[in-house]
C-alpha cells in the first residue's frame, strides 16, 4: 500500500537498520530491534507539538496563540482557518501509525521462529492495537491490508488501498490483539517504562468504552466508510460499556507495580518523573543525544524532540523590572522555551479550574507566578524595581496570574513591558483570569522542562524537554470505569461512578507543596472535595474531571469526539487579543460540523495511490 507500508526507519540501537525483513524478525536481535523501534517511535507522536496541537487546539482546553500559524488556526474551527486534507497536524498520525503497525506485524508473524517469549510478542500486539485504536478514533475505518493481506507484514508497497469499516478494525485488530496482550504481558515491565498487563487493560477498557459510544451514536454523527452501527460479534453498546467497566476495575484491583501518587503535585513534578502512576510514556534522556533522539542544546521544532510544552508557553522573558529582563528563559519546569502557538481559554480558569482553594490540580497544572531569576544570566543586582515602584529580589514574584478577578487591577500597555496590571501595595505585576489573552496566560507547568545539568546558570532552555511525555496514567482507569458506569454498566461495591471519581477528587484535595507559592503546604481538603461532588454524576462531569486530571496532555479531542460532546462543550469561548495590554475578553464562536468528528485522509496518501479519480474521492472522508 502506497505510503503506509514502509518499515520503521529509526531505532535506538547501536546499529540502526533502515528496513526490516521477515528473516530479520526471526532472530532475537530482530524482535528486539522491532520492539525498540516501536517504543522509540512513540516520540514521533507524543511530544511532537503539531500532533499535540491536533488533540488540544479547538477543544474546550485551548485555542490558537499570538504566534500561531495555519497549523494551529486550522484546528480552532473559528473562522481563521479550515481543516482540510492538506492540513499538516491531522495527517501526522496517518504517516506514523502504519509503519508502526507493519513493524508490529513483522514481529508477530515471525517472532516465534526466534524462540522469544510470548510476552515479547505481546508487546508487538499491544503496539499494533494501540496504533489502530488511534487511527480508528481519528479517521474512522482504515485499512487492515497493507499489501500482503489483513494484518500481514508487508515488504512490497503497492499503490492501491481499501479501507475497512470501524467494526472490522475493532473486531479483527484492536480487541483480539489487546486481549492477547492482557493475557501475555507481565505485571511488571521488562524495562523501565516497558509495557505491562495494566497498560493493556487500560487501553482495552478504553477501546471497549469508545466502541460502545460508537455503536450508540447518540447525536447521529456520521461514520465512514458507511456501515451499519452493529457489532460483528453481535454485542450491543451496553455489553461494551460493561466490559469497559469490568476490565478497568480489574486493573484497579490488580495494579501490579502501579498506584496513585499521594498528591497531584507528585504526579507531575519533574523530580518524580516515571512514577508509579505513569503506565505509559514516550521517554527521553539528558544523558545522551543518541538515546534522546535529538539535540540536548537546541531543539529543532520537529520529532522526535519533546517540544509540545513550548506551545502554551508565553513570552515571559519580555517582562522587565528596572528596565531589564527579570525573568529569563531557563530550563526550569516553571519556565521553558516560549513559542506562543496555543493559549488556554478564559473558561479553563473560570470553569474547569474554578476551585483553586481546595483542589490542588490548578496549582499542579499551571505556572501562575513568574519569579525573578536575573542572577542566573549574570546580572548581579541585589534587587530591581517592579510594580508600584517597589523593590523585588531574586526569587520574588515578578508577575502573578490571580486566582480570581479583582476590579482594582489597573492595566497599562507599558506596565512591565508586557501590558500587565498593578494592584495597590503589591510589588508584583498581576493579571486577572478575565485578562487572559492570546499573548499572555499561565504556562503549562506540568509539561515544563527539567534538567539536572543546569549548574548555576540557565541550563539549556532551547533544547527539547528531556522529560518523559505522558501517554497513559493509572488514574485514567478510575475515569474510564466511572464513564462506563454512567453509561449503564452494573457496578461493584465501592465502585460507583461517584465513588470512583471521588478517589481522584479526594487525592486532589491533599497538598504537600504550594507549587506557585513555592512553599511547603501540608493541608488535607479531601473531605471538602468529596462533599462538593454532585450526588449524580453525568458525562459532562466526567469530562470536566478528565480535563482537571489530564489538562493539556494531548487527548482532549478524543474525549470530546468519543462522547460526541465536542460541539456542546467547545463551540464558544472567550479570550483577550494578540497584543500586549489586550485584556478585554472577546467572545469567539466555533463551527463544529458533524463531518469534523473524523479527520481528513491526508492528501499525500490520496496523491500516492494509483486509483481512479472516483476511487480516490470515495477513499476520502466526506466533507473534505
Amino acid at each position: 500500500m502506497a505510503v503506509l507500508a514502509t518499515g520503521c526507519k529509526k531505532l535506538l540501537d547501536e546499529q540502526p537498520r533502515s528496513t526490516f525483513t521477515p528473516d530479520y524478525f526471526k532472530t532475537t536481535a530482530g524482535v528486539n530491534g522491532g520492539l525498540t523501534a516501536l517504543y522509540e517511535r512513540l516520540r514521533d507522536l507524543y511530544g511532537q507539538a503539531y500532533y499535540y496541537n491536533s488533540g488540544v487546539t479547538g477543544t474546550d482546553e485551548a485555542t490558537w496563540g499570538q504566534s500561531a500559524d495555519g497549523n494551529f488556526k486550522d484546528m480552532d474551527c473559528s473562522g481563521v482557518g479550515i481543516i482540510q486534507s492538506t492540513s499538516y497536524p491531522t495527517g501526522i498520525l496517518w504517516g506514523e501509525a502504519f509503519p508502526n503497525i507493519n513493524t508490529a506485524s513483522g514481529v508477530i508473524e515471525n517472532g516465534a521462529a526466534a524462540g522469544v517469549s510470548n510476552a515479547l510478542i505481546a508487546e508487538a500486539r499491544f503496539f499494533r492495537a494501540f496504533n489502530y485504536f488511534l487511527l480508528v478514533q481519528t479517521y474512522g475505518g482504515v485499512p487492515l491490508d497493507l499489501g500482503a493481506g489483513d494484518l500481514k507484514f508487508n515488504t512490497s508497497p503497492i499503490r492501491t488501498s481499501k479501507r475497512n469499516t470501524v467494526p472490522e478494525v475493532y473486531s479483527k485488530a484492536i480487541f483480539p490483539d489487546l486481549l492477547k496482550a492482557v493475557n501475555d504481558l507481565p505485571a511488571t515491565g521488562r524495562v523501565t517504562g516497558g509495557l505491562t498487563q495494566t497498560a493493556a487493560r487500560l487501553f482495552l477498557s478504553k477501546a471497549y468504552l469508545t466502541f460502545g459510544w460508537w455503536l450508540q451514536n447518540p447525536n447521529n454523527i456520521p461514520t465512514y466508510p458507511a456501515t451499519n452501527r452493529t457489532d460483528l460479534d453481535g454485542h450491543d453498546a451496553a455489553w461494551y460499556f460493561q466490559q469497559a467497566y469490568d476490565v478497568a476495575t480489574t486493573a484497579i484491583d490488580n495494579p501490579g507495580p502501579f498506584h496513585l501518587q499521594p498528591t497531584f503535585y507528585d504526579v507531575n513534578v519533574a523530580t518524580n518523573d516515571r512514577n508509579s502512576e505513569m503506565v505509559m510514556y514516550a521517554d527521553h534522556t539528558q544523558t545522551s543525544e543518541k538515546y534522546n533522539g535529538s539535540s540536548l542544546t537546541y531543539g529543532s521544532g520537529g520529532a522526535p524532540d519533546n517540544f509540545a510544552g513550548w506551545m502554551m508557553t508565553w513570552n515571559y522573558p519580555n517582562i522587565q523590572s528596572s528596565g531589564v529582563n527579570s525573568v529569563l528563559r531557563a530550563a526550569d519546569q516553571h519556565l521553558g522555551r516560549p513559542w506562543v502557538r496555543m493559549a488556554p481559554t478564559i473558561e479553563v480558569f473560570k470553569n474547569t479550574f474554578a476551585d483553586k482553594v481546595n483542589d490542588s490540580r490548578y496549582d499542579g497544572t499551571f505556572t501562575t507566578v513568574y519569579r525573578g531569576n536575573w542572577p542566573l544570566g549574570g546580572n548581579t543586582a541585589a534587587s530591581l524595581i517592579n510594580a508600584n515602584g517597589m523593590a523585588i529580589h531574586p526569587g520574588d514574584a515578578v508577575l502573578s496570574f490571580l486566582d480570581n478577578d479583582d476590579p482594582n487591577v489597573v492595566y497599562n500597555k507599558s506596565t512591565g513591558n508586557v501590558g500587565a496590571g498593578v494592584l495597590p501595595g503589591r510589588a508584583d505585576y498581576v493579571v486577572s483570569p478575565s485578562g487572559i489573552s492570546r499573548i499572555m496566560y499561565p504556562g503549562l507547568w506540568k509539561l515544563g522542562p527539567y534538567r539536572t545539568d543546569n549548574g548555576t546558570g540557565l541550563g539549556q532552555p532551547n533544547a527539547g524537554s528531556t522529560r518523559p511525555f505522558p501517554i497513559a496514567k493509572f488514574s485514567e482507569l478510575y475515569l474510564i470505569a466511572a464513564e462506563a458506569a454512567v453509561k449503564g454498566a452494573a457496578t461493584k461495591a465501592g465502585k460507583s461512578a461517584r465513588e470512583l471519581v471521588n478517589v481522584l477528587r479526594a487525592r486532589a484535595g491533599k497538598w504537600r507543596f504550594n507549587n506557585n507559592g513555592n512553599v511547603v503546604k501540608i493541608e488535607d481538603d479531601s473531605q471538602a472535595m468529596v462533599n462538593a461532588t454532585p450526588a449524580v454524576i453525568d458525562i459532562n462531569y466526567i469530562l470536566a474531571e478528565r480535563s482537571r486530571e489530564f489538562y493539556g496532555e494531548g487527548g482532549r479531542w478524543f474525549d470530546l469526539v468519543r462522547t460526541q460532546k465536542w460541539s456542546e462543550l467547545a463551540s464558544t469561548y472567550t479570550i483577550g487579543g494578540t497584543n500586549w495590554g489586550d485584556h478585554t475578553p472577546i467572545a469567539v464562536t466555533r463551527t463544529i460540523d458533524p463531518h469534523l468528528y473524523l479527520r481528513p485522509i491526508p492528501q499525500y496518501q490520496i496523491d500516492a495511490m494509483v486509483m481512479t479519480a472516483a476511487e480516490k474521492a470515495a477513499y476520502q472522508n466526506p466533507g473534505y
